[in-house]
């Protein structure tokens, strides 16, 4: 991990198009200002760990039930 030090108003640069700033510092928190790219998801952590657990819900899928499925949906003897 990289660690950098930053002020109020000063800001790094990830890539060409990603800028966080530190808008501000109030005792142990710190507000930083993100500009991406649309096309580039931002998150809190916890927001996007919830996300991930709601997309694997949705799916009702985990990465071992691939080896269960069967074409038990078609009727017996009939193609997909």
């Amino acid at each position: 991990m990289l660690v950098l030090s930053r002020q109020r108003d000063e800001s790094i640069i990830i890539g060409d198009n990603i800028v966080i700033t530190v808008v501000d510092i109030r005792g142990d928190k710190v507000r930083l200002g993100i500009n991406a790219p649309t096309e580039i998801p931002v998150h809190r952590q916890e927001v996007y760990e919830a996300i991930q657990r709601e997309n694997q819900r949705a799916a009702g899928t985990g990465p071992d039930d691939a080896a269960n499925l069967t074409n038990s949906k078609f009727p017996k003897g009939a193609k997909p």
